[in-house]
């Protein structure tokens, strides 16, 4: 007999749903996260069944789980599982059950569950640069402490002679001390940095889709393998509006009968993503392919939408390289 399961997924505990192919739920238990515990309600159940559970905070243990064990994972859109979002009863039970039954009916908001391969270099991208706004955080924080007692120099403060100038400032003693501590912090936090910008740096050398993307204007070796990692297999995508939309670079759209409105952009898919993008395209809208559309939307909507319209037009063409590199490797990732 076919089984279905879903899985409500929570920090600490889950809850876990199993029904027949008739519809009937066989079992509906809470149970805390882990190998042992998960394994108790679905550890019989027959290889390859199918198991249903949101994209929700801390779900990659347990697609290591599902298909370590054999059982065949399905992701789900959290915004589009509407079943669940509009009930009027909702709980981990009733959550759980609908997520089988749904599977059970073939009508889930399916989501892409990426590679491991891919999730390890999501990753240590996404944990250096993390590293980097904290050193840019700290960073700040000594521009305010000198701004606040009126101190400048027309150099950075973070070279050798600013390192020098900033040691012979006469300060009072609790923002000397603020001053050093937070110079302290940002010395800790080079060797980490850099052990990772070597470590991706050597993973980019001789990798097709790095050399091409980084023939855009804007896009540096960094910032390629952000886009490579966030995007993943580029063949999902059937068009380069597909791929924009994915990542929440396009204006949401609202019609009914001849009313039209178009809103903001959705910030939907990867924040990495667009982040990285919008960085990129604060240099690419200087750049002779991209200056003149840049000022013209500029003067029309604002310098903002202007600059977001031109990371949506940045990542249009990273799809068309890296189908271009797929086509000829035959592989995604082939190198």
């Amino acid at each position: 007999m076919s089984v279905y399961v879903g899985i409500d997924v929570h920090r600490k505990r889950s809850q876990i749903a199993v029904v027949n192919h008739g519809g009937a739920v066989q079992v509906n238990r809470n149970v805390p996260n882990g190998v042992k515990t998960v394994l108790s309600v679905i550890g019989d159940l027959p290889i390859g069944a199918p198991v249903a559970f949101e994209a929700a905070y801390g779900w990659g243990w347990l697609v290591e789980l599902l298909e370590d064990y054999g059982f065949e994972p399905h992701l789900v859109h959290p915004l589009r599982c509407k079943a669940i979002a509009s009930a009027r009863l909702k709980n981990d039970k009733v959550d759980a059950a609908t997520l089988a039954q749904l599977l059970r009916a073939d009508l889930l908001p399916e989501a892409w569950i990426a590679p491991l391969d891919v999730r390890q270099q999501r990753a240590l991208l996404r944990h250096r640069c993390q590293l980097v706004r904290l050193r840019t955080l700290l960073r700040n924080r000594v521009h305010a402490v000198l701004a606040d007692h009126g101190c400048d120099r027309p150099g950075g403060y973070f070279t050798a002679p600013g390192r020098a100038w900033l040691e012979g400032l006469d300060l009072p003693d609790a923002s000397r001390r603020v001053v050093e501590d937070l110079l302290v912090l940002m010395d800790a936090l080079k060797e980490p940095i850099d052990v990772l910008d070597r470590q991706l740096l050597a993973q980019a050398r001789g990798d097709p889709r790095i050399r091409v993307l980084t023939q855009l204007p804007g896009v540096g070796t960094l910032t390629a393998l952000v886009i490579v990692a966030e995007v993943g297999d580029i063949t999902r995508f059937p068009s380069a509006r597909k791929l924009t939309a994915w990542a929440g670079l396009t204006p949401t759209v609202r019609g009914s009968d001849l009313t039209v409105r178009h809103g903001h952009i959705s910030k939907q898919g990867s924040d990495w993503l667009r982040w990285i993008l919008c960085e990129a395209a604060q240099t690419a809208k200087r750049s002779p392919e991209f200056a003149a559309a840049y000022q013209r939307l500029a003067h029309r909507r604002g310098k903002k939408i202007a600059t977001t319209a031109i990371a949506r037009r940045l990542l249009a063409r990273a799809y068309h390289l890296l189908r271009a590199v797929q086509d000829q490797c035959g592989q995604p990732g082939v190198r």
